[in-house]
């Protein structure tokens, strides 16, 4: 949403319906080093009903080595990394859970885009 005089850089990525997220593997995109977002690998291990209004509609666990080592799983700022799955964005990282950093949850893109409309 919203136009850029400078235009956006990136490719586009399709939207996943909430029919579309399952359990599995998929990646988050941040930039944790550096200024470019790399994409690290995450598993989705729990996915919670479409209308749950805590921005918790899925359980995730960061599996990337390289992320483990570098930050300990997910850390502040990373709030909003896209959640990719099967080449579509499913969501966006919102919580961490504090006793174990490894593991957090995310919202779906579909309740995003609908807060946006």
């Amino acid at each position: 949403f919203g136009k850029s005089r400078q235009g956006w850089l990136g490719e586009p990525v399709p939207v996943a319906d909430y029919e579309d997220v399952r359990t599995g593997s998929a990646v988050i995109r941040s930039t944790v080093v550096g200024s470019d977002p790399q994409e690290y690998s995450v598993e989705i291990i729990k996915i919670y009903p479409e209308n749950r209004t805590d921005n918790r509609n899925f359980l995730l666990k960061v599996t990337d080595p390289e992320l483990l080592a570098a930050t300990g799983g997910i850390v502040q700022g990373m709030s909003g990394s896209p959640i990719i799955q099967s080449g579509k964005i499913v969501g966006a990282v919102t919580h961490v859970l504090v006793n174990d950093p490894t593991t957090g949850y995310g919202i779906f893109i579909e309740n995003m885009l609908d807060a946006a409309a």
